[in-house]
């Protein structure tokens, strides 16, 4: 018999390959088990005086019962026993917050009067532990840590109308302490199938936890770095949203995964399986038969254990959660723009004009922006939030950003403008009567009428005359349509006879209509 022990499914494949008359060289070859092992393992086969067909039925504790002969171990006193089966629901509380091994030493020595030193209990728990779990050997917090990873093997759905299979991918999330697991079949793993699949598990848990491992999928993480990686903004905003930190798992150190990575195995031998041979058009249909046997994984007792992902879930897990907020996370995009002189940015792809406090102009901003909600940020401050209004070309202004913009905008008014306007000359005026009434908000009318009204100043007033009259006779009244006339000499050329007189002024609103 062989000297080392190997694994049932190479044991399979080296007794399928003899039985198809392939020599040991070949064997070899194909498997990569060294030639003498392969020797001794048909040589053992051999002995047995049965054929691959029966064996092929066995399940692999009985195929490896046939030919892993194991020396008989003696049995353990009897306060080990009594220790090793304390051992199982020790795990269990050591996943509570504040639990720790030298407390439940204590109770333990409180019960058993032959009951260990610490440093053997120690000993005896990490050897149980190795044993029962021999990749799992952190332990976790109830309400700790998510870890959320995608299967490498995919599933398909089919195409109703043509037949074409389409391979989509399957998300995996597990809490920590308890395991209980989510899977869910998505399209994609770019950002907006990532965070929705997040945001699925954490309803599906029925409670956030303080924090999320995800492997450095570019979905979650721009830049990886052992100590400060580099997140993508709409997933720390998520996170954000969710009052969750992200943990990312450091490259090359498996163990910050361990725990993910099997649930990925599981759901290959209890959710893949079970769907083999079935079609499937659509993912709502998918996940529904995904649904079925997670539960029944969930159900499932742990091996050597009499309790279950979902019992360890609500007894010691659930309430540890945190509750999750009323409302759930609304993707954003993000642009960059800088703050214009009138206090205001522009959300281009509505061509919308939203404040921000006045001292902040001139500065490059991130905007955040949603279906209902527009977000403004200076490095990582919070400048302004607003509704989202589809309304091209207007404001939404919030006055106490305006009231901020130097202490002389007090003493302006609408009268001030149009007294001084009329000073002028009657149709500069109206002109700038129109400016005020056409404006959202009045100190963006009050900086067109100031830098309308300079230009009497600088260019003579005769020509400011005429340029309103020319802007009048274009239906446009703001200071950019002024400037243009003048930097054009559009002024200096006689006014279309058809064009449309300046009303007459005596029916202009008098100062009480601007009380």
């Amino acid at each position: 018999m062989a000297n080392k022990n190997i694994d049932m499914s190479k044991l399979r494949q080296i007794l399928k390959l003899y039985c198809q008359h392939q020599g040991t060289r070949t064997i070899r070859d194909l498997t990569g088990i060294s030639r003498n092992t392969v020797k001794s393992y048909i040589a053992h086969y051999q002995s047995l005086k049965t054929d691959w067909e029966e064996l092929s039925k066995l399940s692999d504790q009985e195929l490896e019962a046939l030919f892993h002969h194991e020396p008989a171990i003696p049995d353990p006193p009897e306060r080990e026993k009594e220790l090793y089966t304390f051992f199982p629901e020790a795990e269990k509380r050591l996943k509570q917050t504040g639990m720790t091994l030298d407390l439940l030493w204590k109770e333990y020595s409180l019960k058993h009067t032959d009951a260990y030193q610490i440093s053997g209990f120690y000993k005896h728990f990490r050897l149980w532990k190795g044993r029962s779990h021999p990749s799992m050997r952190m332990v976790h917090k109830a309400g700790e840590r998510m870890f959320v990873d995608y299967a490498g093997n995919l599933l398909e759905l089919t195409d109703p109308s043509t037949g074409e299979i389409i391979p989509v991918q399957v998300f995996v999330g597990i809490l920590g302490a308890s395991q209980l697991t989510y899977v869910e079949a998505v399209e994609s793993q770019n950002m907006v199938d990532f965070i929705s699949s997040c945001e699925n598990a954490l309803h599906f848990f029925g409670g956030v936890p303080a924090a999320i491992v995800p492997d450095n999928l570019k979905s979650a993480v721009k830049k990886s770095n052992r100590y400060e990686p580099l997140l993508n903004e709409n997933f720390e905003a998520f996170t954000d949203h969710y009052g969750m930190v992200v943990l990312p798992a450091r490259a090359y150190k498996p163990k910050d995964k361990s725990l993910v990575e099997s649930a990925v195995r599981f759901a290959y031998t209890r959710i893949y399986t079970n769907l083999h041979g079935q079609v499937f058009t659509s993912l709502a249909m998918l996940n529904e038969a995904i649904r079925i046997h997670l539960e029944t994984h969930n159900q499932t007792c742990f091996q050597g254990r009499d309790y279950s992902r979902r019992e360890q879930f609500n007894e010691m897990e659930k309430q540890a959660l945190q509750p999750l907020p009323a409302m759930r996370y609304e993707m954003r995009d993000m642009a960059v723009v800088t703050v214009m002189k009138n206090g205001h940015i522009c959300l281009n792809c509505d061509k919308h004009y939203y404040s921000v406090p006045y001292a902040n102009i001139g500065k490059k901003v991130r905007l955040f922006y949603s279906k209902s909600r527009i977000d403004i940020y200076y490095k990582y401050e919070l400048l302004a939030s607003h509704v989202r209004i589809k309304s091209p070309h207007n404001y939404t202004t919030d006055s106490t950003h305006m009231a901020t913009y130097n202490n002389h905008l007090a003493d302006w008014n609408p009268i001030r403008f149009m007294e001084e306007a009329h000073k002028i000359h009657p149709d500069v005026r109206f002109y700038i009567e129109q400016v005020i009434l056409k404006k959202h908000h009045p100190e963006q009318a009050y900086k067109s009428c100031q830098g309308i009204l300079s230009f009497a100043k600088r260019l003579g007033p005769d020509r400011l005359i005429r340029a309103c009259q020319r802007a009048h006779q274009y239906g446009v009244y703001n200071f950019n349509i002024i400037e243009s006339i003048l930097k054009k000499n559009l002024d200096q050329y006689d006014l279309q006879e058809d064009t449309p007189p300046m009303p007459a002024h005596d029916n202009i609103r008098g100062k009480e209509y601007y009380q």
